[in-house]
């Protein structure tokens, strides 16, 4: 038996910090876990013999740390507290850094733009002053504003898990440290090797403090989506009680409660309307614009727009129960959770910022004997650029932060990630394999044909026929009585009735016995079928089963049913099609029905007449035809192909079982959505892959130019404040990248936008 809860993370910066909470985590035994650096959390499964305080203790003992998350609501209120407190700190040590630096940079740069600049300098305030002014202000600029970086990244780097802080406190003090030396003991240095460096160090901090800023600007819009879910979320209700309607806090509500709701408000809770009648706008749950109509016995989901009537409804479930509470926390799991690409992302970040360290070292060393001049400082410069380009913020930002913009904007359509890894099998996916009734087809059968036999009256025999199956819970018979109530048909109650299980049904009215079902029934009943219609005969070769209705031992009527296939159904077949897919059908039902439902959808391949475990075996051996397949459906018959698919769609109006098998949940039976999700899937790992090549590529570029691999042939060399200011604007370019998911052109989602 295992256990699952959410992890709050303090103190992650990189790539490199998530890659060893990740690897504290998952080195326990009995735990899976996924973290994830754009939120600060992780998602954990762990063992019984495990607690959450052992879990915290792994964080702790890697050197950040952590709290279990219980409320999630409060928890996003105080991260969004704690986000704008982290922007607010920043934009003041930003601004400061900024102001302390800009007379730093003047006074060591100021020749390079103003010629005559430098001998202003020196002869108003001399080479040695204008040091000295720089060492204080660029002191201050490392011990107020640029303390960050020494109170987490020393720390790191004396437990062996130096992080990108690390890096920048590493190449800062270089920086300010050779300059120190040059100030105060130039004796210490070659003279052709005494220059200062203030400007590098001063620079770098508020360079990369800049990037911070905008990087947390930019992550605090990636939770948008669950942001507008959480603010659907009703605060109070008017509870009916006693006759009289009360505002109460909707904690204070419970199941059976009444609630009345007026135009323009949000429905609090879910629940069953006992009156009223009015339209409500489910789009914020199911992506469907158009408003629904709701009257007595309808169902309504809190968090739902009510546009016209007045409603009132019983709750039917709080807390953590209601649908918008599910969406939230399926939302949340799927933007925790960690692709498979993500795994080697985080082994690479675990080792990069040590084999950074080296490099440097490494760079410093080969500068130092190389050089002919200046290899101390040839050395120190390059050394310091290596340390600063090479923080692997970008790399631990690219696929989080895609995944949480994705699955947001996935919800907004109606389509609901329980897990992240999802999005990246949908793309791999060769084929889709359809369940048959309630999936491509409304699933409530309705009557497409009656014929009554000339030795009896059509109204009467369908009196009679809809009296008996009125007290049936059949498809059939609810198809027969709405039919009948749709002819201005009223039905009485029958002396008897009788279900007969797989063939129909038996009951008397008015004396009258009658016997309602298949041609087995009929026969078994000894009622003749010889004066049966030709229609009805050709009713069965196009695939249309007849259901017979025979009065007093004499058959009287026949009639076909048709389960209506949804409006959307064709077009996504023919989407699927398009991109290449296959498709098939997978069902319960006869042969002959399931073929023709396929034939006019288009559908390459169909199985009929297969139970649950029929079902699963098919998907199976589809799976080793056509590669990773994906299965959609949504009844309990459905659970098991949903859970032996390599990507499982239930939709949303089906049961709980299904729901719960599921990858992928559907909140509308618009099958459209379905080939949306797919064109999410291609924009998401799309964008992924956009961000890890830049953050790889830019870091392996850009690392030998800092190395200075280009100076003996081109004369280039990267300064440490290009560097500081490249790899600031590298995170900041993998965020705003991943923001573009937001925007995204889904096809038919955006032409109906």
């Amino acid at each position: 038996m295992s256990k699952s809860v959410r992890l709050g993370i303090q103190g992650m910066s990189c790539g490199s910090c998530a890659g060893r909470v990740d690897k504290a985590l998952n080195g326990l035994e009995g735990v899976e876990a996924s973290v994830n650096l754009a939120s600060d959390s992780a998602e954990v499964t762990y063992a019984d013999k495990l607690s959450v305080d052992d879990l915290i203790k792994a964080v702790q003992d890697a050197g950040y740390d952590a709290h279990e998350v219980v409320d999630r609501d409060k928890q996003m209120r105080e991260q969004r507290e704690q986000q704008a407190k982290e922007m607010r700190t920043l934009k003041g040590q930003l601004w400061l850094s900024a102001l302390l630096t800009l007379p730093v940079f003047i006074l060591a740069m100021g020749n390079h733009m103003v010629p005559v600049f430098s001998e202003w300098v020196h002869n108003s305030l001399g080479l040695q002053t204008s040091w000295w002014i720089q060492l204080v202000l660029t002191t201050v600029v490392l011990a107020v504003p640029g303390a960050r970086f020494y109170k987490l990244g020393m720390p790191a780097l004396f437990r062996g898990a130096p992080d990108m802080n690390s890096l920048v406190a590493l190449g800062a003090t270089a920086a300010w440290g050779y300059s120190v030396v040059a100030t105060i003991v130039p004796s210490w240095l070659p003279s052709e090797s005494v220059n200062v460096y203030f400007e590098a160090s001063a620079v770098i901090v508020t360079l990369i403090l800049a990037g911070r800023f905008m990087e947390a600007r930019a992550k605090s819009h990636t939770s948008d989506a669950i942001q507008r879910l959480m603010s659907l979320q009703s605060k109070t209700a008017r509870v009916v009680r006693d006759g009289e309607v009360t505002e109460v806090d909707i904690a204070e509500l419970g199941k059976g409660d009444e609630i009345e709701v007026r135009p323009g408000e949000r429905i609090a809770l879910d629940g069953e309307v006992s009156s009223g009648d009015s339209y409500v706008n489910e789009a914020m749950i199911t992506g469907e614009p158009e408003p629904v109509h709701k009257e007595k016995g309808d169902k309504v989901v809190g968090g739902t727009l009510n546009e016209k009537g007045t409603l009132r409804f019983k709750v039917t479930a709080t807390g953590e129960g209601t649908v918008l509470a599910q969406i939230i926390r399926m939302v949340e799991q799927a933007q925790g959770s960690k692709l498979p690409i993500q795994d080697t992302v985080n082994r690479i970040t675990l080792w990069f910022v040590p084999a950074v360290m080296l490099v440097a070292l490494l760079t410093f060393v080969v500068w130092y004997f190389v050089a002919s001049e200046s290899a101390l400082t040839f050395a120190l410069v390059n050394a310091v650029a290596v340390l600063i380009i090479a923080c692997p913020c970008a790399m631990g930002l690219a696929t989080p932060t895609s995944i949480m913009v994705g699955t947001g904007r996935g919800a907004e359509m109606g389509v609901l990630f329980r897990q992240g890894s999802a999005l990246q099998a949908l793309q791999q996916s060769k084929g889709v394999i359809f369940d048959k009734t309630g999936t491509l087809t409304e699933g409530k059968p309705t009557i497409t044909d009656w014929l009554t036999l000339s030795d009896f009256e059509e109204k009467e025999v369908l009196t009679l026929a809809a009296s008996v199956e009125a007290k049936s819970e059949h498809p059939t018979a609810e198809a027969l009585v709405n039919y009948a109530k749709e002819q201005d048909i009223k039905v009485s109650e029958p002396d008897s009735f009788e279900a007969i299980s797989g063939l129909g049904a038996t009951g008397k009215v008015d004396g009258k016995t009658l016997y309602i079902g298949t041609s087995e029934l009929m026969q078994d009943n000894g009622i003749a079928l010889d004066n049966e219609p030709d229609d009805a005969k050709s009713w069965s070769e196009s695939g249309r089963t007849p259901i017979y209705v025979a009065v007093d031992g004499k058959l009287a009527a026949v009639f076909t049913q048709d389960d209506p296939i949804k409006s959307s159904a064709k077009e996504l077949i023919k989407r699927l099609h398009d991109d290449g897919l296959k498709t098939a059908m997978v069902t319960g039902d006869a042969e002959s029905t399931a073929k023709r439902i396929a034939k006019e959808l288009g559908i390459d391949e169909v199985v009929a007449n297969v139970k649950p475990d029929g079902k699963v075996d098919a998907v199976k051996r589809l799976k080793k035809e056509w590669g990773q397949v994906i299965f959609v459906g949504d009844g309990i018959n459905d659970a098991p192909a949903l859970a032996s698919a390599d990507v499982g769609f239930a939709i949303g109006t089906g049961t709980d079982v299904a729901i719960e098998s599921a990858d992928v949940v559907l909140m509308s039976d618009n099958l459209t959505v379905v080939q949306q999700s797919f064109a999410l899937s291609e924009a998401t790992m799309r964008n992924i892959r956009q961000n890890l090549f830049w953050a790889f590529a830019y870091n392996t570029a850009l690392i030998p130019v800092a190395a200075g691999v280009l100076y003996p042939f081109f004369g280039i060399l990267l300064s440490p404040m290009l560097a500081a200011g490249a790899m600031a604007l590298s995170s900041v370019f993998v965020i705003t990248n991943a923001l573009r998911l937001k925007t995204v052109s889904l096809g038919a989602q955006a032409e109906k936008e």
